[in-house]
């Protein structure tokens, strides 16, 4: 099969690839000196920012997340910048209000985001066209995100059907997301060639090499006509993360499908890298863990399983958990294990083994779920377990964030004299407690840089109480009741 375009390769060394195998911890600092030779590779595009990023500059790094866009622009000056977005809950776990989306496409797009690749959870077009529109009318690239997962829901027709209506929409691009790396080769080339049958935008294909099967994946899906796939520097690839940028480059090298990239400066930024991986006292995991291909976990998802038995003094019930994540997930009408809806089947299928009766403790989050506040399921929920949580309360069955009303007027005025510029409104708006935290020491021209050193010194690390937090492919925030802690896949 000739084409005639190279493949595009996405690089997401400084977003997904230290997110699933740093905890997200890499620093601005890290980033800077490495990035004007980045620049020179020819990427299609950067990943750099959104994910679970904005939230860890703020509660572990203490940083502001709109200096370090700014920051990589200015050292990135020739590359796409590209950032992932989930829909109606940006960069936080909740759904926002119509007017913090606008207000956030705006100020992503001016401080100089390129790409946003939008997705919801549940694949609810509903929870994404807003956010489309408003990258849209910002003049960025809006990159339209299938969930990818594995049900009897979810086959080859239910994506071409929510990809035709997503470039309906007005997507400039698609992406296949995988992020539990469950996507077969041949399912792959299936997938994309039927995509590229139905709609005329490029095809980008994004998985996570936990099953080990990514990049006979990409191979596959190349082949089948996708134009561009997201690879990771060496050194911070494989495991929970991407595939590497240099396999996947040498693959490709003298075929019709040859990306053309550079790979001794490619290996150039990978020494750079492996320098700076010996900076953060975290352990990487970069191992096939094929538990994912049995019960569809994502590596961080088991890592947060993990960690909640641990809590509890049961970490001898995981293979109980690991049999009850697919029930929930069943029940629950399949819904995609990515954030936030990993963390409500996790959390859940914990508090059914932990108490021996199942659903004897219904979590908030998965009460509202079954009340149609995340959206729409991809397929049917349990009617018993309808019945039994909601009573006779019918589901909501319109756009969420209809409910909400507008929230940026009145967090401007809550943050009065801490207010410095218009994005400091959103900061508060999705992370109130650590962005008070953050303008508060600011305001004092205090910014401790020991917090601001991450994981990398050990006082850090006591002082965050991470001592114990071993897993890499895990960054952790608490849920809205503080009360435990949930991993952010995506």
């Amino acid at each position: 099969m000739e084409r005639k375009k190279k493949v595009g390769i996405t690089d997401t060394t400084l977003r997904d690839a230290h997110q699933s195998l740093m905890a997200t911890r890499m620093r601005t600092e890290d980033m800077l000196p490495i990035l004007p030779e980045i620049d020179k590779v020819g990427y299609h595009s950067l990943e750099v920012w959104g994910g679970a990023t904005f939230d860890t500059c703020l509660r572990y790094l203490n940083e502001d997340p709109w200096e370090r866009l700014v920051k990589i622009r200015e050292y990135a000056k020739n590359s796409r910048l590209q950032m992932l977005l989930r829909g109606q809950n940006l960069v936080a776990y909740r759904h926002y209000a119509d007017d913090v989306v606008d207000a956030f496409a705006k100020a992503a797009v001016k401080n100089g985001i390129d790409i946003v690749r939008i997705f919801d959870a549940l694949n609810d077009i509903r929870n994404m066209e807003k956010a489309m529109q408003a990258v849209k009318a910002a003049g960025g690239h809006v990159q339209a995100t299938i969930s990818y997962t594995i049900s009897p829901v979810h086959n080859i027709d239910y994506f071409v059907d929510l990809a035709v209506e997503m470039e309906k929409k007005g997507a400039d691009s698609l992406c296949i997301k995988d992020m539990a790396g469950l996507i077969t080769p041949y399912h792959a080339y299936e997938l994309v060639e039927k995509l590229k049958s139905n709609i005329k935008i490029p095809v980008q294909l994004h998985s996570h090499f936990t099953s080990g099967m990514a990049a006979m994946s990409y191979l596959k899906a190349i082949e089948a006509g996708c134009d561009v796939v997201d690879t990771a520097t060496s050194s911070i690839s494989q495991g929970s993360s991407q595939p590497a940028v240099d396999t996947i480059v040498a693959a490709l090298r003298g075929t019709p499908y040859d990306t053309e990239l550079d790979l001794e400066l490619i290996a150039h930024i990978d020494d750079y890298f492996k320098k700076i991986r010996g900076n953060y006292e975290v352990p990487l995991q970069i191992g096939v863990d094929t538990a994912v291909l049995n019960y569809q976990i994502p590596g961080g998802m088991l890592s947060n399983l993990a960690s909640q038995l641990a809590a509890q003094n049961a970490s001898h019930l995981m293979d109980k958990v690991y049999e009850e994540v697919p029930r929930v997930r069943q029940e629950l009408g399949y819904p995609p294990l990515v954030t936030p809806s990993s963390q409500i089947v996790g959390t859940q299928a914990v508090m059914n083994i932990i108490t021996g009766e199942r659903y004897k403790v219904t979590l908030t989050e998965v009460k509202n779920y079954l009340k149609g506040l995340y959206g729409k399921p991809p397929g049917e929920v349990d009617p018993d377990l309808l019945k039994k949580v909601l009573k006779d309360e019918e589901p909501f069955q319109g756009r969420p964030a209809d409910l909400l009303e507008p929230q940026m007027d009145k967090a401007r005025e809550e943050l009065g004299a801490y207010l410095e510029k218009e994005e400091d409104v959103l900061t508060y708006i999705l992370f109130p407690q650590q962005a008070m935290a953050f303008f508060k020491q600011r305001k004092k021209g205090a910014i401790s840089k020991k917090l601001a050193a991450g994981m990398s010194r050990p006082e850090a690390r006591q002082e965050l109480k991470l001592e114990n937090l071993y897993a890499v492919d895990e960054t952790l925030f608490l849920s809205e009741d503080e009360k435990h802690f949930v991993y952010p896949c995506a």
